[in-house]
């Protein structure tokens, strides 16, 4: 079992979806552009609730109820793999991804983008750390989060799934060649 750093990867999440001239630009993710945001690959399996897990995005800092040691000893782990403890930390089923299509691996990469959120103070205005001026981040839960059956039974609008249902009928915003064309191994690129 491994975890190890995917530094190309975080490059290439800011290079795709984060710098003002990135080819999948995503204005949602905006507020991520000065983040720094940690990518790790692992080839442990991993599910929840009867589901296979290949993404997860979670704060770069230990979190949970932890001794000083144990706290310490989370953070030397974090800033061995990237030379800071990040904003945020995404970490990657090394195995699933070898598998996986441009635009599979594209929508991964920004579902765990949206999982990052910038926290807002009680007025809900943007809110900013007062020592370093830089934004405070959040996680962020899911648009929806709802059952087949439910839907099945009783409806879009009664399920609250309305807007989903009409983003799914829509044409996407960004074309498989569209993918193809900022990647660099679709390009031949080395």
């Amino acid at each position: 079992m491994w975890f190890g750093s995917a530094a190309d990867l975080a490059e290439g999440a800011s290079a795709f979806f984060t710098d003002a001239a990135a080819p999948l630009r995503n204005p949602d993710h905006q507020h991520l552009h000065s983040a720094s945001i940690g990518f790790l690959w692992t080839n442990v399996s991993n599910a929840k609730k009867g589901r296979m897990v290949i993404g997860t995005a979670e704060p770069g800092a230990p979190q949970g109820a932890m001794g000083k040691w144990g706290r310490a000893k989370a953070t030397l782990q974090v800033t061995d793999w990237f030379g800071i403890v990040p904003d945020f930390i995404i970490t990657l089923d090394a195995n699933w991804w070898l598998q996986a299509s441009d635009a599979e691996a594209y929508a991964l990469i920004e579902h765990e983008l949206y999982h990052r959120a910038q926290d807002r103070d009680e007025y809900g205005a943007p809110k900013f750390n007062r020592q370093t001026g830089r934004p405070v981040f959040t996680m962020r839960g899911y648009d929806i989060e709802e059952f087949i059956g439910v839907v099945r039974h009783y409806g879009a609008d009664a399920a609250g799934i309305r807007a989903l249902i009409e983003a799914a009928e829509a044409e996407p915003e960004i074309a498989a060649v569209g993918i193809a064309q900022c990647c660099g191994t679709c390009r031949g690129a080395t």
